[in-house]
């Protein structure tokens, strides 16, 4: 690579990072097949890039639009997560309104249960049902009072 052709690229780009970004992607734009705006005079594709570059026969707007779309990457949405989305949204409302949203019912034993709570009050009206119906009431086991 010649000296003279990157020092000349350097004015037009003072940054020798983004040089080096720019002048790989119209390299790899012409190992793809992109036309060439220069004669190549038996230079590889690096150096032909960098000679495009140093003589602004390529648009450098353009060259920098492509490299930026080679990198980014988009995030598929499912639909599930739409619907979810949608949900959540629906919560806020609710929210909003003072209105408190209806838990979803579990099933008996569930991963759900454990997870959110939901049969919390249900276990402790049933344990006190039960303190009732033997006739202990709130007495402890191995209490002074326990006359059984």
């Amino acid at each position: 690579m010649a000296r003279v052709t990157v020092e000349d690229c350097v004015l037009k780009i003072p940054n020798r990072f983004d040089l080096v970004l720019m002048a790989a992607q119209r390299a790899r734009d012409i190992s793809s097949g992109a036309s060439l705006t220069i004669d190549r005079d038996d230079d590889k594709n690096p150096v032909v890039a960098l000679r495009e570059i140093a003589d602004e026969t390529v648009p450098l707007a353009s060259l920098e639009e492509a490299l930026v779309k080679g990198h980014q990457k988009l995030a598929e949405i499912d639909e599930a997560d739409e619907e979810i989305i949608e949900l959540m949204a629906g919560e806020e409302e609710w929210l909003k309104a003072g209105v408190a949203p209806q838990a979803p019912a579990a099933a008996v034993g569930s991963d759900e249960e454990s997870t959110f709570g939901i049969g919390v009050a249900d276990d402790e009206a049933e344990e006190e049902a039960e303190e009732d119906e033997d006739g202990r009431g709130d007495l402890e086991i191995g209490s002074t009072e326990d006359n059984i």
